[in-house]
This record gives structure tokens, C-alpha cells and sequence, in this order.
């Protein structure tokens, strides 16, 4: 499946956003917008949260398609559903609990095997991970200096993840809430591109 691997500070100076987390990434600027049109707006805002969360066009629709279902169970609005759906994938939760120091090496980790979910590997970085599950490291994972690393000098940052750092694990304790979520998009704008065509 196709990734986004182009220069990702360029990304970010784009979208005027730290995507990537990388105290660099804005050094030079933001990229001005001038005269976007509405359509523009939304496509932009799209294209941000694909790359927040490292998707392809493929999931991205997939995911407002699941959020526009449980909305109209009344399950919340749609924006913030497939936001949420976004950042319960399995890499993105190795990501926030500290095991990775960005978003594609928590991808490359889930790849190489060295995650577990509730004591399974795990090798799907677009698993959806549930409240109440818990992720750890595999023998080989358990080896690897550089996630030590990571553990020892990150903390958890979102109320949603609880990090043990004894047992070398990190559990979803809850449903993430949108104003929890530390991304900057404007949902609205994202529901608004898609509406025509889902």
C-alpha cells in the first residue's frame, strides 16, 4: 500500500503544523496560503490528517465511512469519530505510549513483530486497538536499545494511555476524546470534502 515519502518537514511548513512531532520541522516557516478557495480548505485539511497518521487515501475513506455508520447511531459527529478511529490504529498507540520516538518508527516496529496486544504479536500497524487493551514488546522487542531508550526518556502525554514502565507496557484505559487528541485540524472541513462522495 502507498505511503507518503516525500521530505516531511516540507509537509509541515505546508500545513503551518508540527505534523511529525520534530522540534525542526517549522525552523523555516510555514508555506503562506493565499486566495484558497473553500474546496481548497478542505482538501488541505485532509491531506493533514492523512499525514498525522501516516494513511492512504484508501484508509482515510474508510474511516469516515465507519465514522458517518456510528454517527448515525448517535454515537458522536463524524469528524471526531474518524479522528478517534485514526488514533486508535496500533502504531499510532505505540507512538503516544513512548515506545517510538516518531510515527513511522512505532510502523516499523508493529512490522518487524516487536509489539504485542494483549500478549499476541501484532504485526498490523492499522489494527484497531480498544479501550482496555494493552500493548507490550515481544522477547525480541524486549532487546532492542533503542525502545529502552525511548521509554526512559518520553512520558505519555494524552489522559487515555496509562504506561507501565515496569512490566514495559501500555494500556488504552478509554475512548479517546477529541479535545484530548493532540492534532491541529478542523474536523468540519474534512467531513465537508467527503460529503459528496460517501
Amino acid at each position: 500500500m502507498a505511503r507518503p515519502r516525500g521530505p516531511r518537514f516540507k509537509q509541515s511548513r505546508r500545513f503551518g503544523v508540527n505534523i511529525f512531532g520534530h522540534p525542526k520541522e517549522l525552523k523555516r516557516g510555514a508555506v503562506e496560503h493565499r486566495r484558497v478557495t473553500e474546496y481548497g480548505k478542505q482538501l488541505l485539511e485532509k491531506q493533514k490528517l492523512k499525514a498525522y497518521y501516516g494513511l492512504s487515501e484508501k484508509q482515510m475513506r474508510k474511516y469516515m465511512i465507519e465514522a458517518v455508520k456510528e454517527s448515525r447511531k448517535g454515537k458522536g459527529l463524524i469528524g471526531e469519530l474518524a479522528v478517534a478511529r485514526a488514533e486508535k490504529r496500533l502504531d499510532n498507540i505505540v507512538y503516544r505510549s513512548g515506545f517510538a520516538n516518531s510515527l513511522r518508527q512505532a510502523r516499523q516496529f508493529v512490522v518487524h513483530g516487536h509489539i504485542t496486544l494483549n500478549g499476541n504479536k501484532v504485526d498490523i500497524p492499522s489494527h484497531l486497538v480498544r479501550p482496555n487493551d494493552t500493548i507490550g514488546l515481544t522477547p525480541r522487542g524486549e532487546k532492542l536499545e533503542i525502545i529502552k531508550e525511548n521509554l526512559e526518556s518520553t512520558v505519555v502525554s494524552v489522559p487515555y494511555i496509562e504506561r507501565d514502565n515496569d512490566k514495559k507496557s501500555a494500556t488504552l484505559i478509554r475512548e479517546p476524546e477529541r479535545n484530548e487528541i493532540p492534532i491541529e485540524l478542523t474536523d468540519s472541513l474534512v467531513v465537508e470534502f467527503y460529503s459528496k462522495s460517501i
